[in-house]
């Protein structure tokens, strides 16, 4: 029985070669403006969110009174549940966000750094 070569040569590097391609990439001015701009990103709208999400916490745990007051006398429907429901909107706004910025800015980015890197 013959032996087929089903991995390309050209797809086989040495580990050396790897790490090599790799540092490349690393000093790349492209690659480090992208990964800068998808931590600044990344951090800015994780941090709005959480902060969000701990004052919803502590807004329950020491004034559980104002999450509990109705939006209108007689209603059931209270603030807390309101604001629930916007901090689950607001996580969906946010992944929106970087989506759409991701999309117009970081594929420009990464295509320049595709281009340069072949």
């Amino acid at each position: 029985m013959k032996h087929v070569n089903v991995c390309p040569t050209r797809y086989v590097s040495a580990p050396q070669d790897i790490a090599a391609r790799i540092e490349t990439i690393r000093r790349n001015p492209n690659f480090r403006r992208l990964a800068s701009a998808r931590t600044r990103l990344g951090l800015s709208l994780a941090t709005t969110m959480a902060t969000l999400y701990f004052a919803y916490i502590l807004t329950v745990a020491l004034a559980p009174g104002a999450l509990g007051t109705p939006v209108l006398p007689g209603a059931v429907t209270t603030w807390g549940i309101l604001a629930g429901v916007g901090l689950l909107s607001l996580g969906f706004v946010l992944t929106a966000i970087y989506v759409a910025i991701a999309n117009r800015h970081f594929d420009h980015l990464t295509t320049r750094l595709e281009e340069e890197m072949q």
